[in-house]
């Protein structure tokens, strides 16, 4: 059996000039990056921007298991095989992080015979716009540092630095560290840390930012400190944001690419659901939905995080309404759920199927909560059985979601049909009546319990004194209308990654909360979710090299 990149390796792809040219780009709209891979320029969205919008598509999943989902897999698969059916069809994903590519992860372009490619340039540097947002984070970082050094004219109090250096790998020794110390010319000696770049605030505004000026008025509302006066420091007082932008020029502008076969995907931002609001930028949603008649876009893991935020953030702040989810999960995880070891998840077990199930059942609860109508869909391994098979079928039926296997992995859009086809019905005759799950009008405290209760099916919340102190501090400050960011494990429902299926009587903690003023949004830190991953005992950077022929080998 072929390996991921060895499919991805042997594929024939088509000059991106020519991909482009099947959804009406032309080719002065690209901007170049080899033969496979470009930008779209700013002019592009001039000419397309009052064109009605196509139909917007969710892709999302259940609890993330070792037994795994698929979710990229099916977003890719399901897109090409809309393509099959003759619906014109364009991918809205997001970039892959260095951190997971060497750590756990892997790559993360797909997988099997539903892939973007080149798959490679992907999952490494690509079009560098993680280069130029982790530059633009550490410019911001040096400027407050050297304001310090230089007289610190703003009053900022050291002690109540809020802005992060970032990297894109995860690098735990860099958590917590001290800088400034040697000789007096060599900086102010305070406590830092780093986070990783998917979690910067810069990647959250670069993906919801609507153009340059969008951008530059988010960066200078970032909150670097305080001073010695409680007062917010911003990047606008360090006059840091013209210099910023401009690293961030060419990075703002959406990444297309290609599926296997052929079909255009905009690739374009990576924001973690775990961390951040884990969703690719509003730009190339936007753009996307102007040049298709159908867009599949996906929220990072389960929908508890990454629909949740889509939801509750990215289509609150950019009037999106989508009107179709697609909910992912497999027998195996499923299985998995209800207690069964991974080692044993190849066979038939209809008693740990019915327990492990319920975790797609909030699932399901919860997206038709905002309204908007659910296809669920089993990624399909050979060890399932028709029996489990038409258990969920029927599971699915009872709750009034479409149903349909996928088999995109091993068969690319042909494999995603019956599912294209699912998708199809529902958009033509169920109607979306999206809306958020809470009102601007909430307190933030209300906001976190309501997605706490609603979302995560807690009895309540629970806060650190720090937290609860931040909340005041940003309410009063005036941003209590903005949606919260919640930072929790993915691997449950609770903050707990330990509790599986579909726990109760359990409470959400809440230990840290802090305002993203620029990106417009206030984050909520829960359980003990880190914004700088470390890396596994044996990380996926033991198996990656480069072979005599100038081919990588290992990275999926």
């Amino acid at each position: 059996m072929k390996t991921d990149i060895q499919i991805a390796q042997e594929a024939a792809m088509a000059p991106i000039r020519d991909v482009a040219q099947a959804y009406g780009i032309a080719e002065d709209d690209l901007e170049l990056y080899g033969k496979y891979k470009a930008k779209l320029t700013d002019e592009l969205w001039e000419q397309v921007k009052d064109r009605p919008d196509g139909k917007l598509v969710l892709v999302t999943a259940i609890n993330p298991t070792p037994a795994g989902e698929g979710k990229t897999t099916t977003s890719i698969g399901l897109a090409d095989a809309l393509n099959r059916l003759g619906k014109k069809t364009m991918l809205a994903l997001r970039e892959p992080s260095l951190g997971p590519c060497f750590g756990i992860k892997g790559g993360a372009a797909g997988g099997g015979y539903a892939q973007v490619v080149p798959m490679e340039d992907l999952n490494l540097h690509f079009t560098g716009d993680f280069h130029a947002i982790t530059s633009a984070n550490n410019l911001l970082a040096a400027l407050l540092d050297n304001h310090i050094q230089q007289g610190n004219a703003l009053g900022i109090d050291t002690r109540q630095v809020l802005w992060k250096r970032c990297m894109d790998m995860n690098d735990r020794a860099l958590r917590n560290i001290v800088i400034g110390l040697g000789a007096k010319a060599d900086g102010f000696v305070r406590e830092d840390h780093f986070i990783i770049t998917v979690a910067s605030e810069i990647m959250a505004i670069l993906c919801l930012a609507d153009n340059m000026a969008d951008l530059k008025e988010r960066l200078g509302r970032i909150i670097v400190a305080y001073n010695y006066a409680g007062e917010p420091v911003t990047a606008k007082d360090l006059n840091a944001v013209g210099a910023m932008a401009a690293l961030l020029k060419d990075a703002i502008k959406p990444n297309l690419i290609q599926t296997l076969e052929h079909n255009g995907a905009m690739v374009h931002g990576g924001p973690f659901a775990n961390i951040a609001h884990g969703c690719n930028s509003v730009r190339a949603t936007k753009t996307a939905l102007k040049l298709a008649d159908i867009v599949v876009t996906e929220a990072g893991f389960g929908a508890d995080l990454g629909a949740e935020k889509f939801m509750d953030i990215k289509c609150r702040m950019a009037g999106l309404r989508p009107d179709a989810v697609v909910l992912v999960a497999t027998v195996r995880a499923l299985k998995y759920n209800g207690g069964v070891p991974k080692t044993e998840l190849g066979t038939e077990n209809l008693e740990a199927l019915a327990k492990g199930i319920v975790n797609l059942e909030k699932h399901i609860e919860n997206i038709q909560k905002y309204g908007v109508p659910v296809v669920v869909t089993l990624n399909s391994f050979l060890t399932d059985t028709e029996a489990e098979y038409a258990y969920i079928r029927d599971f699915c039926e009872q709750r009034g979601c479409e149903f349909a296997l996928s088999e995109v992995w091993a068969k690319g859009g042909a494999g995603g049909e019956a599912l294209a086809g699912k998708v199809i019905e529902t958009l033509e005759t169920k109607e979306s009546h999206y809306h958020p799950l809470y009102g601007d009008e909430l307190s933030l405290a209300e906001k976190i319990e309501t997605v706490a209760k609603e979302i995560y099916g807690a009895d309540g919340v629970d806060y650190a004194p720090a937290a609860a102190k931040a909340l005041k501090q940003i309410e009063a400050m005036g941003f209590g209308r903005m949606p919260v960011c919640m930072a929790k494990t993915q691997y449950s429902l609770s903050d707990d990654p330990n509790k599986l299926g579909r726990p109760s009587g359990f409470r959400i903690n809440v230990r840290d909360v802090y305002v993203s003023a620029g990106a417009g949004f206030v984050v909520a830190i829960t359980g003990a979710i880190m914004t700088m991953p470390g890396l596994p005992k044996k990380p996926a950077a033991d198996n990656i090299d480069v072979n005599e022929d100038g081919k990588i080998v290992g990275l999926f």
